[in-house]
């Protein structure tokens, strides 16, 4: 029997130079992405933190992390649009054990 949904943790950093507005419009956007395939379980903005390594010269980021239920094709289209949108440093999605 094929799984109809699945649980997955979603983590990315936002770079820390751009705008709180433009901020909140990334994390928005997001949000309002999984919402519409699936079910968004929590949404938890960390704030601006060191990041380990500097990415693309920058000393910090902006961390949120997400839990959702969705279905098992979404997390490739999730993770194609962290890759072309301008102001996402790194991302990652996992999928959660039962």
């Amino acid at each position: 029997m094929a799984k109809i949904s699945a649980k997955y943790e979603v983590l990315y950093i936002i770079d820390a130079t751009i705008g709180e507005e433009e901020t909140k419009a990334i994390v928005e956007k997001f949000k309002a992405m999984v919402e519409e395939n699936g079910t968004l379980n929590g949404i938890d903005e960390w704030g601006k933190r060191r990041l380990a390594y500097p990415i693309n010269d920058m000393p910090e980021g902006y961390y949120v992390l997400m839990n959702m239920e969705t279905n098992p094709e979404f997390p490739a289209e999730l993770d194609r649009v962290f890759k072309i949108t301008e102001g996402v440093l790194r991302s990652i999605i996992v999928a959660e054990e039962e």
